[in-house]
């Protein structure tokens, strides 16, 4: 053991009866783990084995009974199709992860990086698979046609798994298309045969718990706005103050914006103060209700108008995590819609759907609306009202300057 240990480094080993792996990266090292233990042949943990390779690499021959076996474009279909279910159920993974971490009363700042990485894996993931259909690309029109008729009615809609995702995430079913509800067609699935009982019981407990928007919501209205948190004496006062504030910031912003428009000669009053005025109007929509502040929205705008901040570095980081998530998610879904295009124009889809028409029309989802919709608050920071016990917030106001 003691002369393999050095030679972990470089995923290899070298010794009596046993010939150095160098270069062949992490099953290198299974080879070093397991000579080290000196496991018996039939007990060895191989490359094949670990990763169920055979069962794997038969799974790509469609259906049973089917006949004749797949054209080499019918297999490079199947096998693009079955990395992105695999792809697929990683991203549930890592999404539930976040989602347990977050579905708490109180959050530990030690478990905020830890969203933050779940969910910036999954962004690369999505980014992943956005590229992945330039490979289907390589699949002309006509080689597509030459099998297109042996999918049936299936469709890439009876992705269970992609269905399951949408709802962790938070798609609500009247920001789908015609108001689908996926729950009621994944049971109609399941009547049908098409679709195994325990993916349906996994997408009506992920439907029965609350969406990863959902945690983030309960989880930005406990955001401490000018050193006030939920529940703590002032606090609705508090809120509602900072909303003023910004609001009468935007005003005054806004009157700026007038005056300079109309200076460079780009419009006159007439026509540029009701577009800045409906600006301001739509923010207290958006910050009110009822005359009370909504305090996620306040609070979403408090760490994204005072990022700088030493605690709201990582609520910062982790509501761009979010964005970034929804932004990825959306190439993927725009590469998708443009690579059928390509393939088969506007033509009806296999299952019946509108092709084209409908992949264009989930471009348009949007899920975490807010984090959006909050960019458009925003004013530059030398308009921003000053921060309230600035050094809750890790900043000491009025401090000498730091003598180095």
């Amino acid at each position: 053991m003691v002369r393999c240990i050095n030679s972990i480094v470089a995923f290899g080993c070298s010794g009596a009866g046993f010939q150095p792996v160098l270069g062949e990266g992490f099953m290198g090292l299974f080879r070093t783990v397991g000579f080290m233990a000196e496991p018996s042949p039939a007990a060895r943990i191989t490359y094949g084995g670990y990763l169920r390779l055979e069962e794997l690499l038969a799974l790509q021959d469609g259906p049973d009974g089917y006949a004749p076996l797949p054209s080499n474009d019918e297999l490079h279909f199947i096998i693009v199709h079955q990395t992105f279910e695999l792809w697929f159920k990683l991203i549930l993974r890592e999404l539930k992860e976040a989602r347990t971490l977050m579905n708490n009363e109180h959050i530990e700042e030690s478990s905020i990086p830890r969203v933050v990485h779940h969910l910036e894996r999954v962004s690369e993931i999505f980014r992943l698979l956005a590229d992945q259909w330039k490979v289907m690309e390589t699949l002309s029109p006509q080689d597509f046609l030459a099998f297109r008729d042996r999918l049936g009615t299936s469709s890439g809609f009876e992705s269970w798994q992609m269905r399951e995702l949408e709802v962790l995430m938070g798609l609500e079913s009247q920001g789908r298309v015609g108001g689908m509800d996926p729950l009621q067609h994944m049971k109609r699935l399941a009547e049908e045969g098409k679709v195994s009982a325990q993916a349906l019981h996994d997408f009506e407990t992920t439907t029965s718990e609350p969406s990863l928007n959902d945690v983030l919501t309960t989880w930005l209205s406990r955001t401490p706005i000018h050193g006030s948190s939920p529940g703590s004496d002032g606090d609705l006062d508090a809120v509602r103050n900072y909303v003023d504030q910004h609001l009468e910031a935007m005003r005054q912003h806004g009157e700026h914006v007038i005056a300079h428009m109309i200076a460079i000669g780009h419009g006159d009053e007439a026509t540029v103060r009701p577009r800045i005025e409906a600006g301001v109007s739509g923010a207290e929509q958006f910050l009110l209700r009822d005359g009370e502040a909504i305090r996620h929205r306040a609070g979403l705008l408090f760490i994204e108008s005072y990022r700088d901040l030493p605690l709201l570095s990582w609520p910062r980081r982790l509501i761009d995590s979010f964005v970034e998530l929804e932004q990825s998610m959306l190439l993927f879904r725009t590469h998708h819609a443009r690579m059928v295009e390509r393939m088969i124009g506007r033509r009806m889809g296999t299952g019946g759907s509108s092709g084209v028409d409908y992949l264009d029309a989930t471009t348009k989802y949007r899920i975490f609306v807010d984090l959006w919709a909050v960019r458009t608050l925003l004013v530059k920071r030398d308009a921003l009202p000053e921060v309230s016990q600035a050094d809750f917030y890790g900043f000491r106001s009025n401090a000498p300057p730091h003598d180095s």
